[in-house]
Parts: structure tokens; sequence; C-alpha cells
């Protein structure tokens, strides 16, 4: 089986080819013009998607050495995201689809970051414990099966990748903030500089609103015309890091104390930092339950995830499970996707 996933939720650009259940392609366009702003500017990226999604698809067919007229499936991100990104590359996808007569599967966002664990071999065994950090959402799963999962916790105002991006652009350290804040942290001598951690009590919600606001603060104290020196970036930034990852640590161990699970997986673009990655490492040795870490082409957003996720519905008898059209929140999934077991 041939399945064709496209992924346009923000602002990445991406067509992948999954052959057999083989990644055989997986084409990434970045749309760096946003650095000069800071942030996303949904309109740019919106056109941006237009110009370079068909040759993208082109691309990826040609590198996967596959034939438009032998792909079987097509599938696309239909939500969360920025509703005009979704919409050229759902739009596209259902057209190409309908063009080919072949079936369209539109894919939740969410679920297909789940599913970069599931390209890894080994990969993640049921239950799995979950944890997704990406710059829009922050979200730890317990995933049953493939038709199957639990929200045990999300963020109850920013999710951790916008913390990251909110914080590098307090300090002038470019956009995306994670990759800058993770390679000014690295630089960090003294390493004396702690922000405090948010404890949502007796839950496994994360907050970092708090955590930003603590930061900003500590700037604005210590540096009231703004210059902050490269040494003492990176010591905010290591402050920061360790904060923002301790947050993540902290919710993910409880989940582990207090449920049975036969392996974690952390999923989205923040999965690539390095410290992230270190300390669910800990976690795992600790609790001696076997980590699955996408590879770093898979944390970002990429249209394998959303093929992956297509597979899976596919195989587990849900081609089609109720979403008709773009949705640009988290919460309209639960009413779009009724055949998908949540609880």
């Amino acid at each position: 089986m041939v399945i064709l996933g496209i992924e346009t939720s923000c602002d990445e650009t991406s067509a992948a080819v999954i052959a057999d259940g083989r990644v055989t392609a997986n084409l990434i366009y970045t749309q760096q013009m946003h650095a000069t702003y800071g942030g996303v500017i949904p309109e740019l990226s919106s056109r941006a998607h237009l110009l370079k999604i068909a040759p993208l698809v082109r691309t990826s067919l040609s590198k996967a050495g596959i034939e438009l007229k032998d792909v079987h499936v097509v599938a696309a991100t239909a939500g969360p995201g920025l509703i005009g990104s979704l919409i050229v590359g759902y739009t596209f996808a259902q057209g190409l689809a309908l063009s080919l007569g072949k079936p369209f599967i539109p894919v939740n966002h969410i679920e297909g970051h789940i599913y970069s664990g599931f390209l890894m071999n080994p990969a993640p065994e049921f239950p799995a414990l979950i944890l997704v950090v990406s710059g829009g959402h922050t979200l730890l799963l317990n995933v049953r099966s493939h038709t199957s999962y639990q929200i045990l916790g999300t963020t109850a105002d920013d999710a951790a990748g916008e913390a990251f991006d909110k914080v590098a652009k307090l300090m002038n350290l470019g956009y995306p903030g994670g990759p800058a804040i993770q390679k000014s942290a690295e630089k960090a001598v003294r390493k004396n500089i702690s922000f405090p951690i948010a404890d949502v009590k007796g839950d496994y919600n994360f907050s970092y609103s708090g955590l930003k606001t603590s930061v900003l603060r500590y700037i604005q104290k210590n540096f009231p015309d703004g210059v902050i020196a490269p040494e003492e970036q990176s010591e905010i930034a290591y402050g920061f890091q360790e904060s923002a990852v301790g947050a993540l640590i902290a919710k993910t161990e409880l989940a582990l104390r207090q449920g049975s699970y036969r392996s974690i997986s952390v999923a989205g673009g923040v999965a690539a930092n390095g410290r992230l990655r270190d300390r669910l490492a800990d976690l795992s040795a600790k609790y001696q339950v076997p980590l699955v870490v996408p590879a770093f082409e898979f944390c970002t957003d990429n249209g394998a995830m959303i093929a992956a996720r297509a597979k899976a519905l596919i195989e587990s008898g849900i081609p089609d499970y109720g979403i008709q059209e773009p949705f640009p929140s988290f919460k309209s999934v639960f009413a779009d996707a009724p055949l998908v077991k949540r609880s």
C-alpha cells in the first residue's frame, strides 16, 4: 500500500510517501520569512503553502520512485492549526484523491504527532505514555491502542513550545525559539539562575504563563535597557530551559508512578530538545520502561507522521472517522471524530 501524506497546518509544507510500511520520501519546506517577524504570520503562511504544495508533492513522489497513479491513499492534516494553511493542504489532497479515484483520509494533526514514534523501529508498545510538545500544544496521553487514547493532561495556558518562542524573543535570540534557547543554554557557565516551575496540583496539567512572566520580570529588573550580553543570555536560557523541561518531566514521572505503561514516547517540535531527551532517558532507566524518541526529521511538522496515522486508521478499519472539513482548534476534534474512542 502506498500512502501520500500532506501536512500544512502551520509554517511547514510537507509531502511524504509511505510504501509498504516504509518511509520512502519525507520532504519538508520550512517558511523562513516568519523569522523576520518573530512568529508565524498566518496569511503569509497560507500563500507560501499555495506556492510549494504541488512541486513538493511531485518531488516527493519522484524521490520515492512512485508514479501518481500508483498512490493508493491520499492523507492530509485536517486540524488543529492555522485555518488558511490547513485549507491549502486539505483541499489539494482532497482534489488529488478525487482525480485519482482513490480514498482521501483527513488526519488529526495531534494524532499525527503521536505517530511520529511509530515511524521508528521498534515502535512504542501499548499502553504507551506519550508526551506531545509543540508550539501550539502540550499534551500527556495514555495511548491504549490505535483507536483509543486518554488525554491525561494539557496546558492551562501557553504551550511549552510557545513559551520557548516568547522567551527567545525577549532575548532577541531569533525564531524558532526552541533551537535558539538550547544553543544558548549550552554555553552557560555559572548555571545559577533558576525560575519557578508551576505545579498544577493534583493532576497532569501544565502551565507556562507564570514561567514566561518570571523570565520577563527578571530581564526587566536586571537589564532595564533591554541589552543583554551573550553570556547572560546563556545563563537565562539555561535557567528557563531547566524549568520548562522540568515541568514536562514532573508530570510524565507522575503518570509513570500512578499508571502502568509498556513504553514512553515524545513527539512534536520540542521533542528535538536535547535536554528533554536526556531527562526522558533518565526516567526510562529509572522506571524500566522503554523510551521511543523520533528521529529529528519526524519531530517537526511532517507528512510522514500524517501518512503513518492514516495507515493505522486503515488497518484499524476506521478510514473515515467523521471529519468533514478543516478545523482550527483541538476541541473540535472530539465532535468531529466520534468513532475514535476517547475517555
